[in-house]
């Protein structure tokens, strides 16, 4: 029988002996690859970090021990070695176990994750309540070496140095986020090996220093400072003694051995301790090792040979034709820029960083920074395209109000995976941008029907002067023929699509097709509907809304966003704003609830924003 079917807790895992644990890190990542090539999922971080979750749990007693995986995309191992193996194989499905760590679904899983470098702050919280309630269990932090590129990671650094509270942050370092590190942090991490000896000389070298009597501490201070001290040579954690953690490290995160003495050595060490463990990201599994980017999140594979199991698809994503569009728009003009938070891949970048690498910023995972970077080159004349994803534009909120739009600087903000996204569930769809966008003096807010108007957006976008964004979602395009020259679209004007007089359904983005699909049904039943592509929700096309309202006052608003704030609301404000009151509407969008993860179609179906839906609204409303 195999050693991790004998695993049903850390307490099962604490009876194998050490010497059986790289077998079991072997099976674990079996099953990891098994069930990823099913599901897809996060493969290489969580193959990296095997050696790490197995180690973690042989030396801490959880869940009394609070252990914090940042981002949890790296979590699967600990999810297997915490009573969920039988679960296991609905990991990301509907209904089944998160792709990353949620308190509500299990004991052992101390904070629930999905955007990165929270674990820090989060784990500093913990600790601090501990040591309220006189809990004298360990609080442990797994960050990895990409989340460090964010601000909010040193935020925690800097109080917990201050306060000196009892946490142990673990830097997986495999110098990746999601594609290859960038900033000075990254060659920071590459230091010599320091060895308890080593850590333990310093010490007692800067004991005695202290007591040479009246001048110690200056003589101390002062070999702190000097690039020649003792500690240049024998601490490489220098950034992060800076803020008073105790470092031990590098050491190598997949020597199981090595990993339990030094976590046994220092699991009770009253104060901050960094461990800082280098690690292979898609680590046993050799297309993730020699792809790591690939592998980071991915679809359905073979296991034997690591391609993609289903076809290539031969209709372009919307990312993809947003990252061809760049790379045409910026031969024609010097002045456009590219700005990207870690995810060059992700938001379709890559061939235009090729094409023009002057001209394209990899920020990190560092959305507030990359917001404000942008506004300070839209300062110099520039135009500056941000593509980031709707969940992770939420970081850096306020930096658009302040650093923006309160000067009304021309940023663009092509907003990637709008809407419902699927299985990375509650922390990924993009559900709240219309609502936290258009209530901002100075924004334009639009959202694309197809590809083609993706195209025609950004050219208007880079032709505003001011601050605008386009949303669009995750996946294949509409196959639509793009046009060889993408024409501006009037800020604020919407378009006829079909004219009915029985209903009018006002639909923005995703929701267009949908609302075209319903209306060929509802003709079907002898139901005739005028189909509107508003295009913008701010500013709305309010002289096209009220015509057609006075006219048909039967209306049905159809959104890919929360309802509350977003594109029906924003009809129904401006409804009123015009004084007209004899009309019957019906907002179909998303409920206020946050959306758990399963596919995308389902999902539209579940929560009533799809075909049947829209027919069934436009029949309740006549």
């Amino acid at each position: 029988m195999s050693i991790i079917n004998k695993i049903n807790s850390p307490a099962d895992l604490k009876r194998v002996s050490r010497s059986d644990l790289p077998v079991l890190a072997s099976e674990i990542r079996k099953i990891i690859v098994e069930v990823v090539s099913k599901n897809g999922g996060h493969l290489a971080s969580s193959l990296g970090a095997v050696e790490l979750a197995i180690a973690i749990h042989y030396v801490f007693n959880t869940p009394d021990d609070k252990i914090i995986w940042d981002v949890g995309h790296q979590s699967y191992a600990h999810k297997l070695l915490t009573g969920r193996r039988e679960q296991f194989h609905t990991l990301r499905k509907l209904d089944g176990i998160s792709g990353f760590t949620r308190m509500s679904e299990s004991p052992y899983d101390a904070f629930s994750t999905g955007h990165s470098s929270t674990s820090i702050s989060a784990g500093l919280g913990i600790a601090c309540a501990k040591r309220l309630k006189k809990d004298t269990s360990k609080v442990v932090a797994i960050i990895g070496d990409g989340s460090m590129t964010a601000g909010i990671a040193y935020e925690g650094m800097n109080q917990a140095g201050d306060i000196h509270k009892n946490l142990i942050v673990i830097l997986n370092d495999n110098d990746m986020s999601i594609a290859r590190n960038v900033g000075a942090l990254s060659s920071c991490l590459s230091r010599t090996f320091s060895t308890k000896y080593l850590q333990d000389l310093r010490k007692e070298l800067g004991v005695f220093l202290k007591s040479v009597p009246k001048i110690g501490e200056d003589i101390y201070q002062f070999a702190k400072r000097s690039k020649e001290s003792f500690k240049t040579f024998i601490t490489p954690g220098i950034l992060f003694e800076a803020f008073n953690f105790e470092y031990f490290g590098p050491i190598d995160g997949h020597k199981l051995d090595h990993l339990i003495d030094i976590l046994n050595n220092i699991k009770d060490i009253d104060e901050p301790v960094l461990l800082h463990v280098t690690t292979k990201k898609g680590k046993g599994y050799p297309p993730a090792e020699k792809n790591p980017v690939y592998f980071h999140g991915v679809g359905s594979f073979d296991v034997k040979t690591g391609n993609c199991s289903s076809s290539k698809k031969s209709i372009p994503t919307y990312t993809e034709v947003f990252g061809d569009a760049m790379v045409k728009l910026a031969k024609e003009d010097q002045k456009i820029i590219a700005v990207t938070a870690a995810m060059p891949e992700g938001t379709g970048l890559t061939k235009f960083a090729s094409t023009y690498p002057d001209r394209f910023f990899d920020v990190g995972i560092a959305e507030q920074h990359g917001i404000t970077f942008a506004a300070g080159m839209a300062t110099e004349g520039f135009k500056p395209v941000v593509a980031i994803y709707s969940t992770f534009l939420q970081r850096a909120y306020d930096q658009i109000v302040h650093d923006v739009c309160i000067e009304a600087l021309p940023v663009v903000f092509a907003i990637d995976r709008g809407g419902i996204v699927g299985e990375d569930g509650p922390t990924h769809h993009g559900l709240f941008d219309f609502s936290y966008l258009r209530s901002l003096p100075n924004m334009v807010v639009m959202a694309p029907k197809d590809e083609n108007e993706l195209c025609r957006m950004l050219t208007t976008a880079l032709s505003h002067n001011g601050p605008i964004s386009f949303r669009y979602p995750r996946g294949t395009g509409r196959d639509v023929k793009i046009d060889d020259i993408f024409t501006p679209i009037p800020i604020g004007k919407g378009e006829v699509l079909k004219e009915g007089d029985d209903i009018l359904i006002l639909a923005i983005g995703e929701s267009v097709c949908e609302a075209l699909s319903a209306h060929k049904m509802l003709a079907e039943q002898g139901i005739s509907a005028t189909i509107v592509n508003c295009r913008f929700i701010k500013p709305l096309d309010a002289d096209l809304i009220c015509t057609l309202a006075k006219k048909i006052p039967r209306l049905i608003t159809v959104e890919e966003n929360v309802r509350q704030g977003g594109f029906g609301s924003a009809v129904l404000e401006c409804l009123n704003d015009k004084g007209i009151t004899d009309f019957s509407l019906e907002r179909m969008g998303m409920p206020d609830i946050f959306v758990e993860h399963g596919p995308q179609d389902f999902l539209r179906t579940k929560y009533g924003i799809d075909v049947s839906a829209i027919v069934s609204t436009a029949k309740k409303l006549l």
